[in-house]
């Protein structure tokens, strides 16, 4: 019954549902625990690239219902919906989108009961207090602290507490004083909807660098088989030309089939054999020319004058 029903909510679900059906990429962003202030700053950086919107889930709910009629796969976007949500709208590629959303993340203190998202250490070393009962406070949440030389000492590094463990209010307290922030605040997307595919975070959080190394050897691996099995594309069309050319050349060649590109080497096979052969005759089995080709003359000559030398040298000592 559409008069039950407040004006205000009838427009904000109708604009949900008109921006569900115009955008581009559509993307659904955990909020939660983020402060105003800080999300007005990410607003900012977002400002000409991409639009956030936080609505009521209820909303959300119901214009992606509507919206999904001319949007086919839309409707699982439903099942991100939960919590504290927002809907960012952008032209962005969910790959570009993630990174960018990555991007407004920031380290934060801790005011107790939030859960760890990574382990949490405290090092070694000379923390900034004056002796007194802050060593009890310290080893009251675990951290082994003592007074040293008239200071107070961290006497060696701790894990105060572990990833997915809750930071208890005591503790995160005294991370504060240490100046240790291990809140990670900042929109953080769950999941992206492009032309009818959903993509979740961890489809979107790649290392692009990896990610083009792998593109390239697949690419690599795909061209190979390509060629391999004479499947002809675009990209392999000269390689297929160059690799049948050749070994249409080395059948005829084998096969002595003779024709106007197979005449020249063949020729130049047969004179190689040939000369081959020539080399392992005698050599009064030669004529001149053979001789001079490979060589033959010139040791004969050589010989002779080395007989005449040995038979001056024997008249000389006659």
């Amino acid at each position: 019954m559409s008069e039950d029903i407040p004006e205000w909510k009838l427009k904000e679900v109708k604009k949900l549902t008109n921006l569900l059906e115009t955008s581009l990429v559509i993307g659904v962003v955990n909020v939660e625990g983020i402060p105003a202030y800080q999300m007005q700053q990410m607003r900012d950086k977002l400002r000409g690239t991409a639009n956030l919107r936080v609505s009521k889930n209820t909303f959300l709910e119901k214009a992606i219902k509507r919206a999904s009629e001319k949007r086919e796969g839309l409707e699982e976007m439903q099942k991100f919906i939960e919590g504290q949500v927002a809907i960012v709208s952008t032209n962005l590629n969910p790959f570009k989108l993630f990174n960018r959303m990555e991007n407004t993340k920031t380290k934060a203190p801790a005011s107790g009961g939030e859960t760890a998202p990574e382990n949490v250490k405290v090092e070694e070393g000379d923390p900034p207090f004056k002796p007194g009962p802050i060593v009890g406070d310290l080893q009251k949440v675990g951290i082994p602290a003592s007074i040293q030389s008239g200071k107070v000492v961290i006497n060696k590094t701790k894990t105060v507490v572990k990833e997915g463990e809750t930071i208890s209010p005591d503790l995160a307290s005294m991370l504060r004083r240490l100046d240790i922030n291990p809140i990670t605040v900042g929109l953080d997307l769950k999941s992206v909807y492009e032309e009818g595919l959903i993509y979740e975070k961890e489809d979107l959080d790649i290392d692009p660098s990896e990610f083009l190394e792998d593109l390239k050897g697949c690419a690599s691996s795909a061209f190979a088989l390509s060629v391999n099995v004479g499947y002809p594309t675009r990209e392999n069309i000269t390689t297929l030309i160059g690799k049948s050319h050749g070994d249409a050349m080395s059948l005829a060649f084998n096969s002595d089939i003779i024709n106007e590109k197979t005449l020249r080497p063949m020729i130049s096979k047969g004179f190689q054999n040939m000369m081959s052969l020539a080399s392992k005759l005698d050599v009064e089995a030669m004529d001149d020319e053979l001789k001079e080709k490979l060589g033959k003359e010139s040791e004969e000559e050589d010989s002779d004058d080395e007989d005449e030398d040995d038979k001056e040298q024997d008249d000389d000592e006659e």
